[in-house]
């Protein structure tokens, strides 16, 4: 870089240029030395003088050159940074910028995205509560189906209950009693079961009457021989031991071979003896041992033939 006009310019006290040179100053001063000594030596003098002249203004020169080429550089330089900086600042307002730009539409698209997930939200609460809804109604449904399920199920229980009720009234039943097994109509059953209940409860008179009244409606019933040693229990308990004696024989008559025929020997000896016809109740009771001689009625046949000799 060139220096400043300013250091060209002529300074006071600043010598003008000689158009000759030393050289020419000594040929002169030669050529004058024919003339005088002083004259010689005063010339020399003053092309001294000239030069010593020439050289402090050359020195002033490169001085004020250096110090105006100091100052002119730290202001160009100083330039230079001012106008990196601002290039830098601006730099960083563009970035700024653009990431404030940024910023914004990433915050414009969060939001739109949280608005988005609170309408999902809105509408997944919504479509919850309309399930819950849906689940009572549904709940409720089925509490219903269930009591109605229930009530026709006790209705099919009643109705199945009173089939059968009316089925066993009317429908032959299958009985085993004595170690035989015969089917009876179910009032037929019914009767029977009133008439030994009687006889339990110890109520002679009644459950007499019961097992005649049963004898006249079901004479061909497999309960008959039964309810003729039982009707004669009835009589025995009512002291009535003719009537009692009548009724086990009749039993035997109808049934021999019974698991109860035994009893029923020891039952009309016992009532012979009541009677005081010892004779007939010793007989009674050889024929009951002779008969059935491993039978428990046996063993007490023998106890009781024992107290009457």
């Amino acid at each position: 870089m060139s220096p400043p006009r300013s250091a060209l310019v002529a300074f006071p006290g600043r010598p003008r240029a000689d158009t000759t040179g030393p050289a020419d100053l000594l040929c002169r001063a030669r050529s004058r030395v024919t003339s005088t000594g002083a004259a010689c030596k005063a010339g020399q003098q003053r092309a001294k003088a000239g030069s010593a002249a020439f050289a402090r203004w050359r020195a002033v020169v490169a001085l004020m050159a250096v110090v105006l080429g100091g100052w002119a550089l730290p202001a160009q330089a100083q330039l230079f940074a001012d106008d990196d900086a601002r290039k830098a600042i601006l730099d960083l307002r563009t970035k700024l910028a653009a990431s404030e730009e940024q910023a914004r539409t990433r915050h414009a698209e969060v939001n739109e995205q949280l608005q988005s997930l609170r309408r999902s939200l809105v509408d997944l609460n919504g479509q919850l509560e309309a399930m819950r809804s849906e689940t009572a109604k549904l709940r409720g449904s089925n509490e219903q189906l269930l009591r109605d399920l229930s009530e026709l199920q006790r209705k099919q229980r009643d109705l199945g209950q009173a089939v059968d009720d009316r089925l066993r009234k009317v429908e032959p039943q299958k009985v085993s009693l004595d170690g035989r097994e015969f089917s009876v109509d179910p009032e037929e059953k019914r009767q029977y079961d009133e008439a030994i209940a009687l006889l339990r409860s110890g109520d002679f008179d009644k459950a007499n009457q019961a097992f005649i009244a049963f004898q006249k409606r079901w004479p061909a019933s497999g309960y008959g021989a039964s309810a003729r040693f039982w009707q004669g229990n009835a009589l025995y308990g009512l002291r009535d031991y003719k009537e009692a004696i009548a009724a086990f024989r009749a039993f035997l008559a109808k049934a021999p071979d019974s698991e109860r025929a035994s009893e029923a020997m020891l039952a009309i000896a016992n009532s012979q003896a009541e009677m005081k016809d010892r004779a007939g109740a010793r007989k009674t009771l050889d024929d009951l041992i002779k008969t059935y001689p491993k039978s428990e009625a046996a063993a007490a046949g023998k106890e009781r033939l024992a107290a009457l000799k």
